[in-house]
């Protein structure tokens, strides 16, 4: 049937090697099957990274099959990926070689299953991913460990060429050379792209070979899709064991699989299509049948069957109704920039994700794309700044509020504008893992001086939050959740934005909840609605400012209020709640509303969004059950005081 998806179970991977007896085609039928079941995995899960775990496919294999020692045990080899973006593809090889459970192919970036960035809750995965440039750092820790307890290993880190753009890769190098670390070998899976476009037209990276040797490491290059290349390489390799060294492995992204390989891009396409995200059923079929003759071809040469695949249905993708605020972001950037030239747009190698394609295209002399280097990123901004222009500075929320924290608070000392754009904000999408959950970052930036922090709910309030960044004296974090803005929220349209005030959405009784962004306005609406058929009547408050209250407006909400729920899309811990809860206590008022604040207390889950939300406690059900533990007796409003305290507000 045209919507099944076929993988090749453990069994079939044991029958298939156990039949070829030359350990470099060995290597290149298992890489082929990997390939198989990550394709399987990323179209079965919905989205994913195929061209990474593709690239980077040949190089794990000959590793994990010929190369690390005892790769499975407390003592052995330690093989580990610092970019992240080959998870699906190293987890197909794992489960290949029955070191993780066959049921989690099936898992991928579920609730409890495989997350979408390596993690170690999972079996094999000695490291977290998160803001790239990691790896080596960790590994040279680990190394230390190792010599304090009088071990020694091997131990290799796959890095991505893009991820070669960050800062701690560099300074992780004259360490490892200095304390003659000969126990690390770094592989660059060298594929040329980083996200979407070509590694050379974001920021060149020159000559490779001559900058590691500049540190010290012993230099080798390969071809990273040929076995019997790399295994001469890793010959080569072992002849200097005592200073640190690195494999530049070139590949293709997509690589291994003609209908994904990067090779296919016309010299003047500048995005590849397979960096994320799920492929059509078209292209699942193509790759599929590419992937299925080559290994077909080589069992036969061995005289072995065909592959045995085991079917599965494809589950149709449940986009929802509603609107993204990303594109509606771009567009008013674009508007703005048409009336206001002061305007700059910088990006971290996320062009598409950030709602900029409209605005490079339109202002390309006005467009700064920096590549995987936020801390440089955000001082060209204040740079910028400094000469009276507007800069506007962007990434996904997770990397833009952590790894320049000092550049953005170093802008906030200088007091000149400047607005930082965090995509991806909040629990969800949750898919990806928590290394791009931005669940922290209202807390890492709501005390830096002069700094505001804004949350817009849907179009309209995006378009109204760009005017307001505009005008602004103070900088802004603009707080965009990537997730779905359904109709409900789309409904509420938005009203002038005054800073440290809110409105009233919906309402109520003499409870109410507060909360900002799609995601928890459409859970409390919702609660509001279940709610309602249990007699009790919840006001729903939008407060879209993070970091700012207004005294004034808060009295007047709390007034009339018995008790008071906020709802964030972050942790708890230095959210807004413990804003409000502040502001309340220094009102002195005769009496407090009974309070409580809602939010994440722990690691963001990786899954689908309905089984996260309520995992954290926080869909409209847990929603409901947590007003109804405010243990208010609730009585109807009456309209005249429904129409007062919403003309108050």
């Amino acid at each position: 049937m045209d919507d099944q998806l076929s993988w090749v179970s453990q069994a079939e991977f044991t029958r298939a090697l156990a039949g070829v007896d030359d350990r470099h085609d060995r290597a290149r039928l298992f890489a082929t099957l990997s390939r198989i079941n990550t394709l399987y995995a990323v179209a079965r899960a919905g989205s994913g990274h195929l061209g990474s775990s593709f690239s980077a496919a040949d190089v794990v294999s000959w590793l994990l099959l010929n190369h690390l020692r005892r790769p499975f045990d407390s003592d052995g080899d330690v093989y580990f990926s610092s970019k992240g973006h080959d998870a699906p593809g190293l987890y197909a090889s794992l489960i290949g070689l029955g070191a993780l459970p066959e049921e989690q192919l099936h898992r991928l970036r579920r609730l409890d299953g495989l997350p979408g960035h390596p993690d170690v809750g999972t079996p094999h995965m000695a490291a977290n991913t998160g803001s790239l440039g990691m790896g080596i750092s960790k590994a040279k820790g680990m190394i230390v460990a190792d010599r304090l307890r009088g071990e020694r290993r091997r131990y290799v880190v796959l890095t991505g060429d893009g991820e070669l753009q960050e800062g701690q890769i560099w300074e992780s190098l004259a360490g490892a050379v200095h304390r003659a670390m000969g126990e690390l070998t770094v592989v660059v899976d060298h594929n040329k792209i980083q996200s979407d476009t070509w590694v050379r037209d974001v920021n060149d990276l020159g000559d490779l070979e001559a900058r590691f040797a500049a540190f010290g490491w012993a230099v080798f290059r390969c071809d990273g899709h040929d076995p019997a290349v790399l295994e001469e390489t890793l010959r080569r390799r072992a002849e200097v064991p005592d200073v640190p060294a690195v494999i530049i492995a070139d590949t293709v992204k997509g690589g291994g699989c003609p209908t994904l390989a990067a090779t296919s891009m016309g010299d003047d396409e500048w995005q590849y299509p397979y960096h994320s995200g799920a492929p059509t059923q078209e292209v699942y079929r193509s790759a599929l049948a590419e992937l299925t003759g080559q290994a077909h071809a080589m069992l036969a040469r061995y005289g072995l069957e065909s592959l045995e695949f085991r079917l599965v249905s494809r589950q149709p993708a449940s986009a929802g109704n509603g609107a993204r605020l990303v594109p509606a972001y771009g567009e008013a950037l674009v508007a703005l920039a048409e009336a206001d030239d002061r305007v700059v747009a910088f990006d971290a190698d996320l062009v598409m994700d950030t709602g900029l394609i409209p605005f490079w295209r339109r202002f390309p002399d006005r467009f700064v794309e920096c590549g995987i280097a936020e801390q440089d990123m955000v001082s060209q901004a204040g740079g910028v700044a400094s000469r009276g222009l507007l800069p506007f500075v962007h990434s996904f929320s997770c990397f833009l509020h952590a790894r320049p924290n000092e550049q953005i608070y170093n802008n906030a000392t200088e007091r000149r504008p400047v607005v930082y754009v965090g995509a991806l904000a909040g629990l969800l999408p949750a898919a990806p893992g928590h290394s791009h959950q931005a669940v922290r970052d209202v807390a890492a930036v709501a005390a830096v001086p002069g700094l505001v922090v804004l949350e817009p709910a849907n179009p309209a309030e995006v378009r109204a939050a760009v005017d307001f960044c505009a005008t602004s004296p103070e900088s802004t974090y603009l707080r965009l959740v990537s997730a779905i803005c359904p109709p409900e929220v789309i409904a509420l349209g938005a009203e002038p934005l005054r800073v440290g005030r809110g409105r009233v959405v919906r309402v109520g009784g003499r409870v109410a909840a507060i909360g900002s962004g799609p995601v928890v306005l459409a859970e409390l609406l919702a609660a509001a609605d279940e709610l309602r058929s249990s007699g009790i009547e919840l006001t729903v408050v939008e407060l879209p400012w993070h970091n700012r209250i207004d005294a004034a407006w808060l009295r007047e909400l709390v007034d009339d209020l018995d008790g008071l729920l906020v709802v964030e899309n972050h942790y708890t811990h230095g959210g807004q709640a413990d804003l409000i809860a502040r502001q309340l206590a220094e009102l002195d008022l005769a009496s407090l509303p009974r309070f409580r604040g809602v939010g994440l207390t722990s690691i963001p889950r990786c899954g689908a969004e309905a089984e996260v939300l309520d995992a954290h406690g926080l869909d409209a059900r847990h929603l409901a059950e947590a007003v109804r533990d405010l243990g208010v007796a609730q009585p109807t409003r009456t309209t005249v005081a429904a129409q007062t305290i919403s003309a108050a507000l």
